[in-house]
């Protein structure tokens, strides 16, 4: 009679009778990802650099227009949360959630973006980093050369807040679509 034996996956306990058992020592096989063809990577490059340039110039008009009617209206903002509070306690809703939706939205197309076309700038921390210091150089110009318009620290935040949520909802799958990393041995 001849017994049959069990082969053990990796990571799971076995035993012969009257000896200990002993955890299997195998390393599981990692998981190959199906990584697009240089044409269709390609093409996602140009597409989203494309995009980026678009964003660009939609952000340059938003936020780099002189407005000289608010010129008397405008202040600098340093402290964080302070415009958020301004923002929130004026009577009418719809203001305040423009402001604030608007100056989220305004991220949303980097941490999208930057994973595609930057692959070297994949990864959240770094897509955070780089979209804070480009909206920080956007304000900075909006305070010091543009009329009507001031430097706010909460927009900094917000877009910010933005490219995080536009990363953490497509922006890493489609880095990671396009530009699959190397595994290392």
């Amino acid at each position: 009679m001849t017994k049959s034996r069990k082969t053990a996956k990796p990571g799971k306990k076995t035993a012969k009778p009257g000896k200990k058992a002993v955890r299997s020592r195998k390393k599981p096989v990692p998981r190959e990802r199906h990584v697009l063809a240089f044409p269709v990577r390609l093409l996602a490059m140009v597409c989203a650099f494309a995009f980026m340039v678009a964003f660009a110039v939609v952000l340059a008009r938003l936020t780099l227009e002189p407005s000289p009617a608010s010129a008397a209206l405008t202040h600098t903002n340093m402290h964080p949360g302070s415009s958020l509070r301004a923002y929130l306690d004026q009577p009418a809703l719809r203001d305040a959630v423009k402001q604030i939706g608007g100056n989220v939205l305004l991220g949303v197309p980097f941490g999208i973006l930057v994973p595609v076309v930057a692959p070297r700038s994949r990864g959240l921390l770094r897509v955070l980093l780089l979209t804070a210091v480009v909206m920080l150089l956007v304000e900075f110009a909006q305070g010091a050369l543009i009329t009507g318009r001031a430097f706010d620290i909460d927009d900094v935040i917000l877009n910010t807040a933005g490219a995080l949520l536009g990363y953490v909802l497509l922006g890493r799958r489609m880095g990671r679509a396009v530009h699959a990393r190397e595994r290392r041995a």
